[in-house]
């Protein structure tokens, strides 16, 4: 964790001297208590002008107000500089979580985000959304919204006969079912209208879809409308043609971010504090990375090129882990893991969006690869380091007049 590495002693006597040497810039920042405030804890913030923020905070206290005014409090300043809202807001939670375990949440305004899980453990799985990630089942996301997901998931469950319901299957006969079985959308597990079996195989084709962004269906359709074509049924081919814009539709405004949890491997490029650098922010199946800095203006005498350095980087670990370590397994864990996916969603889905994003693509997304060749399409992933290093170069241009970090 990146600590806060500045600090500024406070004194009522020279207050002027003290807002003067502290920086007009973006910053995590935590204000410490005098010694004689026995059990006081320090506050922590986040601010896109530190100074102008301090000012508020230290100087002396308006009449009449309520604005919160720590001048009577504050023995000393810590705080680190950073360049971009991605770093503000993750570098404040780092030391939000660190300081306030059990209520960083709500200090951070941080929730939980929004994913589709298929529960794999439950006998017949449903898909639905959720903001709690735990060991068992299969996640997609994250979205912008509950509402998001929910569109999302209507949409592209049309395509596939997986029962909605919440109500605990039986397999009775007697069951009268659903609007959904009435209308051949749902296999009808209530009233036994399948077997385990056949439920599964559908199962699999819906988690497939999923995991593939959808090529899956659309090569699966394609090859039935050829056998269609080919055996000159024009109108069974028709209606597969149908079926495969229906699926194209579902497809359409979903966001590069949503994706297999597993799958979610990108870097977040921003520009950092210093000059003429670069924050990596290197994302492995979830899980942002520490940031990593391309100092430009030393790599001038490096031996190595740029893209070297990303290589060894983005690949000298190997792939996201197959199988994650057991500290990502408990509940700690999945509950960092939500953290993560909150902080990359609010900024993904910002606007405008500082910072530009990047995915490593898996040939199992692009095509339909069967199960048993997922870990190979994993290894045979690529990162774009041509676009990175453009990218690289757009960020280190002059910012924009009248351009700042959010707070």
């Amino acid at each position: 964790m990146q600590e806060l590495d500045s600090t500024a002693e406070f004194d009522f006597a020279r207050d002027a001297e003290f807002f003067a040497a502290v920086p007009a810039r973006p910053a995590v920042f935590s204000v410490e208590p005098r010694e004689d405030l026995t059990g006081a804890k320090p506050y922590l913030l986040r601010t896109a002008n530190l100074r102008q923020r301090l000012t508020r905070l230290l100087g002396p206290p308006e009449p009449g107000t309520k604005r919160l005014n720590l001048r009577e409090f504050a023995w000393r300043v810590h705080y680190r500089v950073v360049g971009s809202p991605f770093e503000l807001s993750f570098l404040h939670w780092q030391h939000a979580r660190r300081l306030w375990p059990g209520e960083y949440r709500q200090r951070a305004r941080l929730r939980p985000p929004t994913v589709l899980k298929v529960s794999l453990t439950n006998e017949y799985p449903r898909c639905y959304a959720t903001r709690r990630i735990s060991a068992s089942g299969f996640y997609f996301g994250p979205f912008a919204s509950r509402r998001a997901a929910d569109a999302f998931a209507s949409g592209f469950l049309d395509l596939f006969k997986i029962r909605r319901c919440q109500i605990k299957i039986r397999r009775d006969p007697s069951f009268p079912g659903c609007i959904y079985s009435e209308m051949k959308m749902c296999l009808a597990p209530c009233f036994a209208g399948c077997t385990k079996e056949e439920y599964d195989v559908e199962v699999g084709r819906v988690v497939a879809f999923l995991g593939t962004g959808g090529a899956s269906l659309t090569a699966e359709l394609e090859r039935e409308r050829e056998a269609a074509s080919e055996a000159l049924d024009f109108e069974r081919a028709a209606a597969v043609h149908r079926r495969i814009e229906k699926a194209a539709e579902a497809l359409r405004g979903l966001p590069d971010l949503a994706r297999r949890i597993e799958d979610l491997n990108a870097v977040v490029l921003q520009r950092a504090a210093e000059d003429s650098t670069v924050a990596i922010f290197v994302v492995r199946a979830g899980r942002i990375e520490e940031p990593r800095l391309l100092r430009f203006a030393e790599l001038a005498g490096e031996p190595r090129s740029v893209e070297q350095i990303l290589r060894e980087w983005l690949e000298g670990a190997g792939d996201a882990p197959l199988a994650p370590p057991k500290s990502h397994t408990s509940q700690q864990g999945f509950r960092e893991m939500e953290d993560h996916l909150s902080l990359l969603s609010r900024w993904f889905h910002k606007k405008p969006r500082a910072g530009e994003i990047f995915f490593r693509e898996s040939t199992a997304r692009s095509s339909a690869a069967a199960p048993q060749d997922e870990v190979r399409a994993r290894r045979n992933s690529e990162w774009p380091y041509r676009r990175i290093l453009r990218a690289c170069s757009r960020l280190l241009a002059p910012p924009e007049e009248g351009s700042q970090v959010d707070s």
